[in-house]
Parts: C-alpha cells; sequence; structure tokens
C-alpha cells in the first residue's frame, strides 16, 4: 500500500522542489551579497578604468630618492673623548658607566651631560665594557654614537631649487681624515652652502671626531654619500650646476672666477694627491688659490673654506 512501504529511501510523494532538510540552501540565497562596492571597484565602470589607468601611470614613475646606507655604529671610549664629545654636542645615545667606577671630574660632568640631553645611562661591569670595546683603555666610561643618516646627493641641489637659491655644494675627493670632513661641514654652513657631498669608498665619513670637529653643525648641515662620485657630478651638470675643481695647477684663478654665484658644486681633492684623475676630467673647471706666501697646498678643510668665503661675498 502506497506510504506503507517498509523498503529503505522509498520516495513516498510525487512532490517536487525544496524538502525539509535542504541545509539552508533557500536561507543563504536570500542573504544578498553584501554592500555594493564604490564605482571605482566595479569592473567596467568608468571610474573603475580611471582608477586603474591612474594605477598603471604612477608605477611607470620613478621610486624617490632616497639617502646612501647608513653608517656603522660608533663607540667613544674613554673619560676624556666622552667628556669632549657631549660637549661639542656629539649626538650619542647611550652612555655606559662602569659598575663601582671610581669617579672624578670628568665622570660627573659626563653623566650631568648625558642627564642634561636625556640620554640613556646603564651601568655595566667591566667584563662587559671590555668585551664592547675589544680591549681599549675605556677608563670605565662609554658613549654610543647611532649611524649617521647620509642624504642622497642629488636631495642636496633639489633642496636648494625647492628653496628658491642656486646650490652650493662641496664635494670632497679622496679626504681620509675626518677633521677635515668636519671642518669643512662647519665652513659650508657658516657661507651659506647646501651640503657636501663624500664617496662611499675610501674617504672620511661622519665619524665621532667629524661631528666634534663641525663644532654642532653637522646637526643642520647634510653630508651626502655617493656610490661613485664621477656619476654623482654629472647628475650635478645635468641639472644645471657648474663642477669646479680645485687644482694647484689650475687654469683660473679665485678671484677670476665668475661661476661662484650661479649654482656651483666646488670639488676638494686631499692634501697631498689632490683631484683623481677622472675626477679631474670631470670638472667643467680647474681653479687655483694664489698663495703669495710660498705655500705648496692647504688641507681640504682650509681650501673649501677659502672658496666658500669668495662664494659668499660674490652671492652677498
Amino acid at each position: 500500500m502506497a506510504g506503507n512501504s517498509q523498503r529503505r529511501n522509498r520516495r513516498t510523494s510525487n512532490k517536487k522542489g525544496a524538502q525539509v532538510g535542504s541545509g539552508g540552501k533557500r536561507r543563504r540565497s536570500l542573504e544578498g551579497k553584501g554592500p555594493t562596492p564604490p564605482a571605482s571597484a566595479r569592473k567596467g565602470h568608468v571610474k573603475n578604468r580611471l582608477a586603474n589607468a591612474k594605477a598603471k601611470q604612477a608605477a611607470k614613475r620613478p621610486a624617490p630618492r632616497r639617502g646612501g646606507a647608513k653608517g656603522t655604529a660608533e663607540l667613544v671610549v674613554g673619560r676624556n673623548p666622552v667628556v669632549e664629545a657631549l660637549r661639542e654636542g656629539v649626538p650619542a645615545t647611550t652612555l655606559y658607566v662602569q659598575q663601582f667606577i671610581d669617579s672624578d671630574e670628568r665622570v660627573r660632568e659626563a653623566l650631568q651631560l648625558a642627564a642634561d640631553r636625556g640620554m640613556n645611562i646603564l651601568e655595566a661591569p667591566r667584563p662587559e665594557l671590555d668585551r664592547m670595546t675589544n680591549g681599549l683603555n675605556h677608563q670605565g666610561l662609554v658613549a654610543q654614537i647611532p649611524p649617521y643618516d647620509y642624504a642622497h646627493p642629488e636631495d642636496l641641489a633639489a633642496a636648494a631649487f625647492d628653496a628658491g637659491e642656486d646650490p652650493l655644494i662641496v664635494a670632497l675627493d679622496g679626504v681620509t681624515d675626518p677633521r677635515n670632513l668636519g671642518a669643512v661641514v662647519r665652513s659650508v654652513s657658516a657661507f651659506g652652502g647646501h651640503g657636501v657631498v663624500v664617496p662611499e669608498r675610501r674617504a672620511a665619513g661622519m665619524t665621532a671626531g667629524a661631528w666634534k670637529t663641525s663644532a654642532g653643525t653637522a646637526a643642520r648641515t647634510p653630508v651626502a654619500r655617493a656610490t661613485n662620485l664621477t656619476r654623482a657630478l654629472e647628475s650635478y651638470q645635468k641639472a644645471g650646476l657648474t663642477v669646479v675643481g680645485l687644482a694647484a695647477d689650475g687654469d683660473t684663478e679665485l678671484q677670476d672666477l665668475e661661476v661662484l654665484d650661479g649654482p656651483v658644486v666646488i670639488v676638494v681633492g686631499s692634501e697631498g694627491k689632490g683631484l683623481s684623475r677622472l675626477v679631474g676630467e670631470t670638472c667643467d673647471l680647474r681653479v687655483r688659490i694664489p698663495m703669495p706666501g710660498g705655500a705648496e697646498s692647504l688641507n681640504a678643510g682650509v681650501a673649501a673654506g677659502v672658496v666658500l668665503w669668495e662664494a659668499a661675498r660674490r652671492r652677498a
């Protein structure tokens, strides 16, 4: 009899459509697909096409320049060096003090200077300071300086142009003494320059010695690091800057140089070797500083200062 069969899975109704136990398919089909997306996200919409076009254009633009790789962290070791570095505004971040140190005037002054600047002051056992300094005579005081954040060479000229000024930049070729670098930074700051460029290799970097010699001016005068100095100078030339190299056998004397009141890069070589061959060939002009006293040469810091003074005088 229909409806009374005992066979399993036997169909007992001729009705079609959803049955009890459909798994909630009808309920889910009524839930919809969420809020309507904005026009810029709807495929085929005119705003979506415009957004895609803008994204493609942005992808074609060159990435913004970034500064060169940061330098390495540095330690200033010993009571006198630490105190002098803190007095001169070297941007140390941490002062390590040996536990149970015999305090004297230098230790007390270092602690006071570090506290006034809000530096971290950490006590460390002598073996730990010995390990940090590779066994140097630290006398219980060690200051840590973070890596210097170098600019990109093109940033220096761009910042000057953005300020409505003609760039005045100094590039150092083969200068390996950090004190000379610090002196140049100080002169650039004093005479209204826009920065210093140093090569990445075989050149002085912004160490504690350079910071001290700059007398704090390194905090407001950018130093850029160039992977290849010759290419950096060529890039400046393409941007409209005149590259002037200082050389004892230069064709023009400083007082006759007519380009210092415009966009210019002054290239200074080492006192012993002068400009390297490729850098010298890249310069638009080679100028000499008259020295009636008979001296054969000037160190990089003094030579840069003389030319920067002349540039500032003409620009004034």
